[in-house]
């Protein structure tokens, strides 16, 4: 796993109107946690955070992290992206938290989960891919992080679907994912759903009838039974003459 160098620097004044002349001057607020001291409050410039977001868009990265005070580089250490917050408009990065680690220990962290090829299923029978999980939890080495995780699609056919037990994962790296949790799937065409699903006419054929038939029918078995009872009842009118 490749560790990028990136220098920050010390910030003291705090809170959002601080925040906001930060972000004026071209710079991104921001915060690291972990290892054994309080959180420290820092500012990255804009420009060569995004440089390193445009060469390794989509991959997961080590931070070396320079923290500078004043001018004055005071301590350095590994660390990776906890959580980037977004402009709701125009997308831009507006906070930064960092999560400091150390290159010994096991971390869990969220690894982009990949598709290579075209399925069989789309292609040639008109399905539809649904891609279920984008990422994979995976716990392994700071060192061993994959820049992603692949899964090859070409063979899927409609209604075949990639597990998380059939991810290919590198030496030294694991996940507790549920072995049986669908990835990717191939949905059948819209042609399909339709010709799968029952028409009146079967379901007649079935032996099954509609609620107003069958009260219908009941409605009619009584008419006639009262109709059978009006003679029996004229004959015993006569009798009584």
């Amino acid at each position: 796993m490749e560790q990028i160098n990136f220098d920050v620097q010390i910030r003291k004044n705090t809170g959002s109107a601080r925040s906001r002349q930060v972000r004026r001057s071209n710079l991104i607020p921001g915060i690291v946690y972990g290892g054994n001291s309080k959180p420290t409050v820092i500012q990255a410039d804009r420009k060569a955070y995004d440089r390193i977001y445009r060469q390794h868009a989509g991959e997961s990265l080590i931070y070396h992290l320079n923290l500078v005070d004043e001018g004055k580089k005071i301590s350095d250490f590994p660390a990776i992206i906890k959580d980037v917050q977004l402009h709701p408009v125009t997308d831009e990065v507006i906070h930064i938290d960092f999560n400091r680690i150390s290159l010994d220990k096991e971390i869990e962290i969220k690894v982009k989960v990949l598709t290579k090829g075209e399925a069989v299923g789309v292609k040639r029978d008109g399905g539809t891919l649904e891609h279920l999980m984008w990422e994979l939890d995976v716990i392994c080495l700071p060192t061993n992080i994959p820049h992603h995780l692949e899964a090859d699609v070409t063979n899927l056919g409609v209604h075949d679907a990639i597990h998380v037990k059939d991810l290919v994962l590198p030496a030294g790296v694991r996940t507790k994912h549920d072995p049986e949790s669908v990835v990717i799937t191939i949905a059948g065409s819209m042609r399909e759903e339709v010709a799968a699903a029952p028409v009146e006419g079967e379901a007649a054929a079935a032996g099954t009838e509609p609620e107003v038939l069958k009260e219908k029918k009941k409605e009619e078995g009584a008419d006639a039974a009262g109709a059978a009872k009006k003679p029996e009842a004229a004959k015993k009118d006569d009798a009584k003459k």
